[in-house]
């Protein structure tokens, strides 16, 4: 009877670490260019943090559930946005309880460029993204630091630019579900989704 209770464990064990996700966060929001130029502390960030984050995260990315070689499946839904189809995106930065500051210290990924209202969904490696490496993943994740900006990348944040009422004020919801290592995203486990 021991031999088969501990195989049935084994089993489900196993079952529990091979293929899991969870929500990151999933949040909705108005931003204007008044929060963009007063956010703190830098400018045209939506900070994530506290109880916006699933409290149920895990400390450790790599284990017993491997969600650093897995994937992010990022869900933007534009809700609203100026007219005119200026290119946008988010830059979605993942800030780590400890950074490897020789590698950039925290890592970011980005939203799908859109020009239109709508839902903008996208699977990103862990491994692929701009400094992906400056996360210590064993350490986990405490906040994550949402940017918006034009299709530039890099430096071009919405708020700086000369038209900027092309960007504000506009209305998100920004989901965020990451994926263990083999498996794939299965959108009917995310509570809320239409």
């Amino acid at each position: 009877m021991l031999r088969y209770l501990t195989f049935a464990v084994l089993i489900l064990t196993a079952s529990l670490a091979h293929a899991e996700q969870f929500v990151l966060f999933d949040v909705t929001f108005t931003f204007t260019k008044d929060d963009a130029d007063n956010s703190k502390p830098s400018k045209s960030h939506y900070y994530v943090k506290g109880d916006m984050l699933n409290k149920e995260r895990p400390k450790d990315w790599t284990a017993p559930v491997d969600y650093r070689n897995g994937t992010v499946h990022i869900r933007a839904e534009v809700l609203e946005k100026p007219e005119g189809s200026e290119a946008t995106m988010w830059t979605l930065c993942y800030i780590p309880n400890k950074g490897d500051k020789e590698k950039g210290g925290y890592g970011c990924v980005g939203t799908k460029v859109y020009k239109e209202k709508g839902v903008y969904e996208s699977d990103v490696s862990m491994k692929s993204f701009w400094q992906n490496e400056g996360i210590v993943w064993t350490e986990g994740i405490k906040q994550m630091d949402l940017v918006i900006k034009d299709n530039s990348g890099g430096n071009g944040h919405a708020h700086k630019r000369p038209d900027h009422e092309k960007f504000f004020p506009t209305k998100m919801r920004i989901t965020m579900i990451q994926v263990s290592a083999g498996a794939k995203y299965d959108a009917s486990l995310v509570p809320g989704l239409k």
